[in-house]
């Protein structure tokens, strides 16, 4: 009967660690805060935030070099006529909804959840895929040097277009105007909208499980609200006249498949079933739970010793002479394997 008893000691010790183990998510995600972990996890990733930082030098670089002048002829120029207009979307704008925004979503997430492994990561990986792709776009822009579709007023202010003896064009407008018009392909507005706001649909898709496969397809219309968005900026470019519709293609493209890219550095794919978080915080609750798994055997010995105590102090009620020397043994046998499995 004594023996029944400590086999129930252990079944609701087994039963209570699994329970535990299946809160554990909950618990543990307030455990991994920035004043926490917030210095550490930054060290750790100090290569990468360099990186960024020369990747923030070359984009310098390249605004201010000049691009290549590709010849345009008078045939060309009938394409190249529309009139010169201002931005719909002014270029301060875009670091504001394409940078800024997707970290104040980022930053209330973490408000919520106390996960500094997400708004760290989810930081990197934005600044990575804005900054890839704005290195690889403004390259691009310069090596191809497409004029844009307000080429003429550019070159020619006063409507006198002049050409030299091969047919090319011998601009006279502002220096300024005329080296903006030979950056035409691919947009950059339209590549740093899909770079920032698609980033941030992917992290969103992630968050809410968009693709539980529970059929919530309201969960969608959360997802398309960032693309959307980068869609109607891209449309701007060529309502303004700044750009073909090839070169906003092209940038939308290219901004969606930075994002990507960076995203998945990070994070698991959205239909993934743990795609709400990063892969540091799987692996920090990995180690987490394999530390508990290796302190376990050492509670459960503790509670046999423990039970095996009570049961003697019954024997030792009811008279048995021989509960104090087997006792004795069974604690002393019980508390080796302790000190064996703690070394």
């Amino acid at each position: 009967m004594a023996w029944r008893n400590l086999g129930s000691l252990c079944s609701f010790w087994n039963f209570r660690s699994i329970f535990q183990q299946s809160r554990t998510t909950e618990i543990e995600l307030g455990t991994h805060t920035i004043k926490s972990h917030g210095a550490a996890l930054a060290k750790n990733h100090m290569h990468d935030w360099l990186i960024l930082l020369l990747l923030a030098v070359i984009e310098v670089i390249l605004f201010i070099i000049q691009p290549f002048h590709r010849f345009v002829g008078k045939d060309m120029m009938t394409d190249l006529k529309y009139p010169m207009k201002g931005n719909t979307v002014p270029v301060w704008a875009v670091p504001m909804y394409a940078v800024l925004l997707p970290i104040a979503v980022f930053v209330l997430f973490y408000a919520r959840r106390k996960d500094v492994y997400d708004l760290h990561h989810s930081t990197l990986g934005l600044l990575f895929a804005v900054l890839i792709t704005g290195v690889v776009t403004d390259a691009i822009k310069n090596a191809v040097g497409r004029p844009r579709p307000d080429f003429f007023w550019r070159c020619f202010p006063d409507g006198k277009d002049v050409y030299d003896q091969w047919g090319g064009v011998l601009c006279h407008g502002k220096d300024s105007d005329i080296k903006e018009g030979h950056k035409s392909f691919p947009s950059g507005h339209a590549s740093w909208s899909f770079a920032g706001l698609g980033f941030l649909s992917l992290y969103l898709c992630g968050k809410i499980k968009a693709f539980d496969r529970k059929g919530h397809v309201a969960k969608l219309c959360i997802v398309f609200l960032p693309l959307l968005a980068a869609s109607l900026v891209g449309i701007s470019r060529v309502d303004d006249y700044w750009h073909h519709w090839q070169d906003v293609f092209a940038g939308g493209l290219l901004g969606l498949v930075v994002a990507a890219f960076c995203y998945r550095q990070f994070f698991p794919s959205p239909f993934n079933d743990e795609g709400w978080g990063p892969y540091a915080y799987f692996k920090a609750l990995e180690e987490m739970r394999s530390n508990s798994h290796a302190a376990s055997p050492v509670n459960a010995l503790s509670v046999q010793v423990m039970g095996a105590q009570n049961v003697t102090e019954r024997r030792r009620q009811n008279g048995d002479p021989f509960a104090a020397l087997s006792a004795d043994r069974y604690t002393s046998i019980r508390l080796d394997e302790i000190e064996s499995g703690a070394k």
